[in-house]
């Protein structure tokens, strides 16, 4: 079942500047970047009520086609069973976009995308900020 959103993620050629651009949006500055602050892939951050996650990946990354034209971003849906989840929606006709991809070290991230059928894509991943959240709401 989905629970709620967990990361909107964006491309950028140019992630500093992009980070930089958000961070002035924002009024927050990012709080993680990989491989480092100064030459990020990605880099994150956490606001809003609920903090909210935005990524920014370096476009390189991108699993399809991005331009200077606008384009949407993948919305991650956090699910307890990330292959289950993923098996349920290829068995109600979705195709994947993206297999099951562990993000970061070991810190528990993964995500995987599908293609609904009529061309939606779909995130879903497991975050354990998410559950923190929800269990700071619940106690």
């Amino acid at each position: 079942m989905m629970r709620g959103i967990a990361t909107v993620s964006f491309y950028a050629a140019d992630v500093k500047a992009a980070r930089s651009w958000y961070e002035e949006f924002l009024g927050v500055e990012a709080y993680y970047a990989m491989p480092s602050a100064d030459e990020p892939a990605y880099v994150e951050f956490r606001f809003g009520d609920f903090q909210c996650e935005l990524g920014i990946i370096d476009a390189r990354f991108a699993d399809h086609q991005v331009g200077p034209t606008p384009a949407g971003a993948i919305v991650y849906w956090h699910v307890d069973d990330l292959e289950t989840t993923l098996a349920r929606l290829i068995e109600l006709g979705a195709t994947v976009n993206e297999e099951i991809v562990e993000r970061g070290n070991n810190t528990g991230f993964r995500t995987a995308s599908v293609v609904d059928p009529f061309g939606n894509l779909i995130g879903i991943m497991t975050n354990p900020h998410y559950l923190q959240i929800l269990n700071q709401l619940n106690t």
